[in-house]
């Protein structure tokens, strides 16, 4: 009886011991299965040129300062490059306002009505941008930001150049076709559009 008793608690013990190697055994087959899972769904692939390439999704907060300036310098690329072509002007600035608010619709139409567009239609004018660099505070929110770019205006017998300093903020909205950065600039202003030389052709 003494030796049944002593073997049935070797048995209990190693049952139990089994058991708990089992336990941890699957709690880590969970953790690492987990982990596994969370890494293949922030890997992205896309198709360029017949390869499948990879790409790595991050989080939103770790590419606000990078998606922030480029929504910025599209916008100005966007609003601030005119051809002598009433449908270039009209698509540009179409787009521009996808990406703000009604601040910089007022500008535009202040423009249209003192004839901006007009002149560069009959003048045969082109008009581009340099984004020469974008700050963005992002400590705050809305986040404000500062647009320094140079413009040239081109003719046919010389090109203007000019200074540009635009301000505003830029407020979180949802990715869309039109707008895939989800950034609204609000309260946008010029400060500065200075004719800093011309250049004879």
């Amino acid at each position: 009886m003494k030796n049944i008793d002593t073997a049935f608690h070797h048995v209990r013990g190693f049952t139990m011991l089994v058991i708990v190697c089992c336990v941890c055994i699957s709690c880590f087959v969970v953790y690492k299965s987990f982990k596994w899972v969370t890494a293949v769904e922030n890997r992205v692939y896309i198709l360029a040129n017949g390869r499948a390439l990879q790409a790595t999704a991050s989080e939103r907060q770790e590419n606000i300062p990078v998606e922030a300036r480029d929504h910025v310098k599209t916008f100005h690329r966007l609003f601030f490059t005119l051809d002598p072509d009433d449908k270039v002007i009209e698509s540009n600035i179409t787009k521009a306002l996808y990406l703000a608010d009604g601040s910089a619709r007022k500008k535009y139409e202040d423009l249209r009505e003192h004839g901006y567009y007009t002149g560069i239609i009959s003048g045969n004018i082109s008009q581009r941008i340099h984004i020469d660099s974008v700050a963005v505070e992002t400590n705050s929110y809305p986040y404000p930001f500062t647009c320094y770019a140079t413009e040239r205006l081109i003719r046919t017998t010389s090109t203007v150049v000019r200074t540009l300093i635009t301000k505003g903020f830029l407020r979180n909205v949802s990715r869309s076709d039109n707008n895939p950065h989800g950034f609204l600039i609000e309260r946008w202003a010029i400060l500065k559009n200075k004719d800093i030389k011309i250049e004879k052709h």
